[in-house]
């Protein structure tokens, strides 16, 4: 069974502004002739990195919202340019909304089983969930009606 991460997303507030940063990573990386992966760089390496590399993905929580998930295509040690160990997660570029639920904030990321993670929303029913004004879908979500 796959295991999943759960991750605060921090600068974008939307799908739309994630997917925005995430074209606009990979065209500059691809200008610059450089490796135009969508990766993610966290400070700790999950222990069940083999759980997860492949088969989970990383479910992101945006303004008090768990509402899209990327795959993980792969989950390698790196050393920053500071001697650090780190943890570089290379994510699929395709960004799939889920059914919104409230998530409460916390730091680094959490373990999300698969039994756990909400279920994948269509993108029609995405972008009807999208134009309803956010304290609607916090509320709507709040309830378990979306």
């Amino acid at each position: 069974m796959a295991l999943h991460l759960l991750k605060l997303c921090v600068g974008p507030s939307s799908i739309e502004e994630l997917e925005a940063r995430i074209s606009h990573n990979r065209a500059e990386a691809q200008r610059l002739g450089a490796d135009p992966a969508t990766v993610h760089i966290t400070r700790m390496f999950p222990k069940r990195a083999r759980d997860i590399a492949g088969r989970g993905s990383i479910y992101w929580v945006m303004k008090g919202t768990l509402i899209c998930r990327q795959p993980i295509r792969a989950i390698e040690p790196i050393t920053g340019q500071d001697g650090i160990e780190r943890c570089r997660l290379v994510l699929d570029p395709a960004v799939t909304p889920v059914s919104p639920r409230p998530c409460r904030p916390f730091q680094g990321w959490r373990y999300l089983e698969a039994r756990d993670a909400p279920a994948d929303l269509d993108r029609a029913s995405a972008g009807e969930v999208a134009e309803m004004p956010e304290s609607l879908r916090r509320e709507l979500a709040a309830l378990g009606l979306i």
